[in-house]
């Protein structure tokens, strides 16, 4: 199992932060992916530029302060966090992400993927926010 967390503050209020990480129909921001499929409220696929398919699960979904999932694929498991704070000029996000190995031969990889992982992530929400 690998944990990740990272907190990062965005110079603008936390419903433009919100609107942006959870408006699904709108990911062209996010350079790891090629589309996301909304299928319910709740479910969503997220597919990569290079055809991998992870499915997300929403478990909390509270607009401006939390937004939680979990996820899996061929690979792993594992769940998502996002927890929003209004600070002076702006918001805060402090991410938590874990996830597992599904093979026995990733784990020495899973920690520096997923700082990788959420290091893109959040350098792409930080420029569509920015733009």
């Amino acid at each position: 199992m690998a944990v990740s967390q990272a907190s990062v503050h965005f110079p603008c209020p936390p419903e433009q932060v919100w609107h942006t990480m959870t408006d699904l129909a709108n990911s062209a921001w996010r350079s790891d992916l090629s589309m996301v499929e909304v299928l319910d409220e709740t479910h969503f696929v997220e597919h990569s530029k290079s055809g991998y398919v992870t499915r997300f699960t929403v478990t909390a979904c509270e607009p401006c302060r939390i937004w939680a999932f979990r996820m899996e694929n061929g690979n792993m498991t594992g769940s998502w966090q996002g927890v929003f704070e209004v600070e002076e000029n702006g918001t805060c996000l402090a991410c938590t992400e874990t996830i597992r190995a599904k093979h026995w031969w990733m784990l020495p990889f899973l920690p520096g993927y997923l700082k990788r992982q959420q290091k893109l992530y959040l350098d792409d929400l930080r420029r569509e926010l920015l733009k």
